[in-house]
């Protein structure tokens, strides 16, 4: 009997770990999915894209990347839309993941955003599903939250890189906001 496929889309490596292992104990085979034009800089993109590849190679993980860095779909599609950033980068993120597992005949597809505690699951959900009805794969729902601590201690251990935003330029923003304020008092 062969195990259903399933796509992980993946954010970062400390918020893929509980994932991996809890779908890997639920028997799936899971194929991790790199697509995150949200995260500004570029130079934060590549350390934590470099800490993906690492995670990858040490959980013996195939890592489906999708070519470029399209930031500026981002920012087109968020721009003057700021209040409903998170949704639309939900969708972009989640529907070229739905498109992904359609093509390479996966069974199921899911996200390590649903890791976070500073997501919102429901969006998340909603956006998953329309995905799903578009591209007719299944959108797997799970609340990863569980595992927050363990997520968070096994990525210290390994060494991982830690960033300290979700990684688009409003939450770098809303990151420094009260530095900033307090220094224009």
């Amino acid at each position: 009997m062969t195990k259903p496929k399933v796509l992980l889309h993946i954010c970062c490596a400390p918020c893929a770990l509980f994932p991996l292992k809890l779908l890997r104990e639920d028997g799936y085979d899971v194929y991790g999915f790199w697509f995150n034009p949200n995260i500004h800089p570029f130079t934060e993109y590549k350390k934590r894209l470099d800490s993906v590849l690492q995670f990858s190679k040490e959980e013996g993980l195939q890592l489906i990347q999708a070519g470029g860095y399209p930031m500026e779909e981002f920012i087109r599609r968020t721009a003057y839309r700021e209040e409903v950033r998170c949704p639309l980068c939900y969708n972009m993120r989640l529907e070229k993941t739905a498109a992904v597992a359609k093509k390479g005949d996966f069974d199921f597809f899911t996200s390590s955003l649903l890791y976070s505690k500073f997501q919102n699951h429901k969006e998340i959900c909603r956006q998953g599903e329309a995905a799903a009805g578009k591209y007719k794969k299944k959108f797997l729902y799970r609340d990863f939250r569980e595992g927050w601590a363990y997520g968070i201690e096994e990525s210290k251990r390994r060494g991982y890189y830690r960033q300290q935003y979700c990684g688009c330029l409003y939450s770098e923003k809303e990151r420094y906001r009260k530095e900033i304020e307090k220094e224009e008092i």
